[in-house]
């Protein structure tokens, strides 16, 4: 399958047929009332999902200012959807994400634009933290970065196994946060502030 570079690029006609066969072939009627409009719904969704397919993650941190400032700048809360690649089914849950500035800062809404721009593409949880952390390594240069994603995996809650409730925490640490326990101490008592 191409990948979704462009939402102008997707080819409605392809997705729209695909889903069809897919309902006609779970046993359902597409032309039934209900589902009539359910494959252009479909595509246009995928067009919004998977906006991020072939974009670079460092595009999002476009706005940086060069400021001095020591300390841990933690951003939490960062709530993001994407899917799973291997089932094509949600995973959502919350990024956080802390670094120690070497001289450039980046303006704080970036944070958010970066976790949705790599939730826009078929994805795995582990990777999804690499690429949030790797992105603030190249683009800011900083002393140190950690980031840590948690998520709940339909994949795993809602089929398979069937285990709801169960989440999955992945962290990457760079720079001082991978030399330093005290700091990423200090960056989890951020996390668990009000």
């Amino acid at each position: 399958m191409k990948p979704l570079v462009k939402s102008n690029l997707v080819r409605n006609d392809i997705i729209e047929t695909s889903i069809r066969n897919i309902l006609e072939e779970i046993g359902e009627n597409p032309n039934r009332e209900g589902l009539l409009d359910t494959p252009r719904r479909f595509a246009k969704m995928y067009r919004e999902v998977f906006a991020g397919v072939g974009t670079n993650p460092e595009t999002a941190l476009t706005t940086t200012f060069e400021e001095e400032y020591d300390g841990i700048i933690t951003v939490k809360d960062i709530t993001y959807y994407t899917f799973c690649e291997h089932h094509l089914i949600p995973f959502y849950g919350k990024a956080h994400i802390g670094y120690i500035p070497d001289g450039r800062i980046v303006g704080l809404s970036k944070f958010a634009r970066l976790a949705e721009l790599v939730s826009q593409r078929p994805q795995v949880q582990e990777r999804m933290t690499q690429q949030i952390a790797y992105a603030i390594s190249n683009v800011l240069k900083p002393k140190g970065v950690i980031v840590t994603v948690e998520g709940t995996h339909l994949c795993m809650c809602a089929r398979g196994v069937k285990k709801p409730g169960a989440s999955t925490v992945t962290t990457v640490k760079k720079g001082v946060f991978a030399e330093n326990t005290a700091l990423c101490e200090e960056f989890e008592r951020s996390l668990s502030r009000n």
